[in-house]
């Protein structure tokens, strides 16, 4: 675990020097995903998260933290494989470098989380654990908290993944979101965003993903069926400067458990 927080630490303060920077203006996005193979395990960090993480995160001045399983077996995964997404909107890049160091001087958070954090090696929480690092979009610089009113259990969360031919291309993509004013669109049809990010850490790059919300899976089928009929969807995905620039594009469906704040 030690090396695992170290690690995190350190990809954080390289990328502070890389140049992957919006200048302070917008968050600075973490997910990281939970690989278990056992219900066992899936208790363990379930406990971890609600009594431990999301609380000294909170402690922290990070005021929500999205927890979410999959609806469905997800693209890629393994038979019988359990998986746990937490997303965690950092205000900064710094934030994220910082974020270690406060959890280690934390006795709170040491207490309750010591099941996960002092397990044995002869019985491990997870298999591994996966991290992806993102870039808020200009267009939508802070993350959003979902204005649903429908229980927890039926809501639809879409995690997309639009990869790109090359650096490049993938660029483009993220232009059209922006300058073409494709989070203008899907702010306009309600489709509730939590966020839309630039991957620079992760294992499909290049390619960005964004995350938008919906009540049930009927509401977002409904709200699909409006934006490709749109006139303005259209005219944008049209234009020759935009065509080509999306290799793969993965959809998660997701929902929230029960102790997640987005």
């Amino acid at each position: 675990m030690k090396n695992t927080i170290m690690l995190f630490s350190v990809i954080a303060i390289l990328l502070l020097n890389t140049g992957f920077s919006l200048a302070g203006k917008g968050d600075f996005y973490q997910i990281k995903i939970y690989h278990l193979s056992t219900s066992q395990q899936e208790n363990v960090v379930d406990e971890y998260l609600e009594q431990a993480y999301l609380p000294a995160l909170h402690r922290a001045g990070i005021k929500h933290v999205g927890v979410f399983k999959p609806v469905t077996p997800s693209e890629g995964s393994k038979p019988d494989e359990k998986l746990i997404y937490v997303l965690i909107p950092f205000s900064s890049q710094k934030e994220i470098a910082k974020i270690d160091s406060k959890l280690a001087k934390d006795q709170q958070y040491q207490s309750a989380g010591s099941k996960y954090l002092d397990a044995p090696y002869t019985n491990p929480p997870y298999d591994r654990i996966e991290t992806i690092l993102l870039n808020a979009f200009v267009k939508h610089p802070k993350y959003g908290v979902p204005d649903l009113d429908g229980p927890k259990k039926d809501r639809i969360y879409e995690l997309r993944s639009y990869e790109g031919h090359t650096e490049k291309i993938s660029a483009n993509k993220i232009k059209q979101f922006n300058d073409g004013d494709e989070v203008g669109l899907f702010k306009r049809l309600g489709f509730n965003a939590v966020f839309y990010g630039e991957v620079i850490a992760g294992s499909t790059m290049p390619n960005l993903m964004y995350m938008t919300t919906f009540e049930n899976k009927a509401d977002r089928d409904a709200h699909w069926d409006t934006f490709r009929s749109d006139a303005y969807w259209k005219e944008l995905s049209a234009l020759p400067e935009y065509q080509h620039n999306v290799s793969k594009n993965v959809t998660l469906f997701l929902y929230p458990t029960d102790y997640s704040d987005l």
